[in-house]
């Protein structure tokens, strides 16, 4: 039995009101960088379906940027670490760790030779540091700054030139090698959110909270103007990006626009309006060879259109917040995969193409944590916002009227045949049929974790944490118990019917998934051992012979239901992050999700 990675779906950039997000482009303009928690994303920007992802630093990484060689990444996290690894092996071999100062990391920048690097942040005994890449040695001193250091940039030709920006307000600038300080410049009125110099080095710019952005001259750092005259933007500049070509601009705003600028002549040509919802404040901006990117607080990257500044080329979505559940459903013979987020947030995915939006309207305000198809091709959804929704996958809006409100927070739902869905909340298990409440459960002996009901719609199976599996049977529109249970062996996470009917598989805390025969009065047919720690999903392949599982130990198993020792193993499927979904596009193709908030498909041979 063997695996390959056949898709990666990658997470949206994480993103933060009133944070700029740096992106890092590649100078051999293939891809770019972003980071999600505790990963480095990297697209490829002609086909961003096609996505890598660095997970090796234990915090919550920043910012990331390619070395002008274009052969390694260096990449800084909230703890103050930078990362230096590689980018032409599948395995990102760390070549180089520093820690050049405690605290958070808010920008990178290289010299054109790949030798130095400059980084800057939130330290709690200097904001910035400049050294050699292999040794770690300083090559020079970041001062003059009295606050945290937002922005850093080296300009790419010599003699070199190192400039900073600061919520001190100010912007400094830098002579070197040794980095010495030389000056500040006190044009902005608030914090200084972005400087880059230009690709020529003639030039470089300062982009600030007041709206405004200044010019200098590259080498010597003296003023040349400001653009758009009284104020380049209406709300705060986050982030300014230079055209290969020295000659234009774009720069992004809390003001929902991104503007383009002639810098001769100091005057916008473009202004592309981003919307209207606080969601579309601009927050980061890249010019990578004939692409323009943006990057919305929705974390939506959007692909700028000169000639259509209203709408843009495309724009690239999908999670931002970590994936809590994921289920697969095919219309007309394509498959699509549906995934629910820690915010709510239900997205469809083309499982091919990785082309992928959400639901329109309003709907679920928290936590999605469990999510089935039933036979009316509605997806029927549970979350910790105390409802059952029901959307039709055709439509793709969500509608108040599928819309059932429990009278406790919902953690597990299953659906069958006759309209049927089983409900299992805290402190009891709701029947519902054609979308309305039909029976309750509560005042149970024992609480209710995960909860499966029989293809066929005849009996309902209750998972609970006292670790045994219960038996109800649906007696039209009734739960009757059946005063018959079997023992898991810990408390219950997940549990499913093989989609004919014949097994109940259960997962439990105790990291063992047991197998029950439904024909042989839910005899044990087999117990299945090999993860190292709690087990949380369980999903049955179409061929009923295989089931895959996924826990906390970052571990999926795709298991032979006739024999415990025949499995798969996919190690760091997801790696420093446990494994939240499991679904199953045909027999030899699954699909995992996690808290990275990416979507990975597996091609599997048995």
């Amino acid at each position: 039995m063997t695996y390959d990675l056949k898709h990666v779906f990658a997470s949206l950039p994480q993103m933060e009101r009133g944070v700029a997000k740096v992106l890092g482009g590649d100078p051999k303009g293939n891809n770019f960088l972003y980071t999600n928690g505790k990963s480095v994303i990297i697209r490829n920007i002609d086909n961003p379906a096609i996505a890598d992802i660095y997970t090796e630093h234990p915090h919550q990484v920043t910012v990331a940027k390619y070395a002008p060689s274009g052969f390694y990444i260096a990449s800084g996290d909230v703890s103050g670490k930078i990362r230096i690894w590689d980018t032409t092996q599948k395995e990102h071999l760390l070549k180089y760790e520093y820690q050049p100062f405690g605290g958070k990391i808010k920008d990178i920048a290289w010299t054109e030779d790949s030798k130095r690097i400059a980084c800057v942040g939130e330290g709690r005994e200097k904001f910035g540091a400049v050294f050699l890449w292999d040794t770690g040695s300083s090559v020079g001193e970041i001062s003059g700054h009295s606050k945290i250091i937002n922005s850093v940039d080296i300009k790419q030709t010599r003699p070199y030139r190192l400039i900073t920006g600061s919520d001190d307000n100010c912007g400094a600038f830098f002579e070197g090698p040794p980095f010495k300080f030389k000056f500040s410049s006190t044009d902005h009125s608030r914090f200084v959110n972005c400087v880059r110099f230009s690709p020529d080095g003639n030039r470089f710019c300062t982009a600030g909270a007041d709206g405004q952005i200044f010019l200098y001259d590259g080498k010597t750092g003296e003023k040349l103007g400001a653009l758009g005259g009284a104020k380049a933007h209406e709300g705060g500049v986050y982030a300014v990006s230079w055209s290969p070509d020295s000659s234009q601009l774009i720069s992004a705003s809390g003001d929902k626009t991104v503007k383009l600028w002639d810098v001769g002549t100091s005057m916008a040509l473009t202004t592309f309006n981003m919307g209207a919802d606080v969601m579309d404040q601009q927050l980061g901006c890249l010019w990578q060879k004939d692409h323009l990117l943006s990057i919305s607080l929705s974390g939506y990257i959007n692909y700028l259109d000169k000639s259509n500044p209203d709408k843009p080329l495309r724009t690239i979505k999908g999670h931002s917040k970590s994936i809590q559940s994921l289920t697969v459903h095919k219309n007309k013979g394509r498959a699509y995969i549906y995934s629910g987020s820690h915010d709510g947030h239900i997205n469809y995915w083309d499982a091919e193409t990785g082309e992928n939006n959400c639901f329109s309207g309003k709907g679920h305000s928290n936590l999605v944590t469990k999510m089935a198809v039933d036979e009316a091709d509605q997806l029927v959804t549970c979350s910790m916002d105390d409802t059952v929704r029901f959307t039709s996958m055709t439509k793709k809006e969500y509608s108040a009227s599928n819309l059932v409100k429990m009278d406790v927070q919902p953690k597990h739902v299953s659906v069958a045949t006759g309209g049927l869905t089983l409900a299992v909340c805290i402190g009891q298990v709701v029947l519902l049929k054609d979308q309305k409440k039909v029976f309750m459960l509560d005042s149970l002996d024992y609480e209710p974790e995960a909860g499966a009901i029989h293809p066929g719609g005849s009996t309902a199976a209750v998972g609970g944490a006292d670790g045994k599996v219960h038996l109800y049977s649906v007696q039209g529109n009734t739960l009757k118990d059946e005063g018959k249970s079997m023992e898991a062996k810990g408390p219950v996470t997940d549990m499913a019917y093989s989609k004919d009917g014949a097994y109940l598989a259960v997962t439990d805390e105790k990291k063992v998934v047991t197998v029950f025969t439904v024909a042989d009065d839910y005899s044990v047919k087999n117990d299945f051992y090999g993860h190292h720690a709690k087990v949380v999903t369980l999903a049955w392949s179409p061929d009923n012979e295989h089931f895959a599982s996924g826990g906390m130990d970052m571990m999926v198993y795709v298991w032979t239901v006739n024999d415990a020792d025949k499995r798969l193993k996919i190690p760091d499927a997801h790696r420093l992050h446990h494994v939240s979904g499991l679904a199953w596009i045909d027999e030899h193709t699954l699909v995992t999700t996690s808290h990275d908030a990416s979507i990975k498909q597996w091609t599997l041979k048995f």
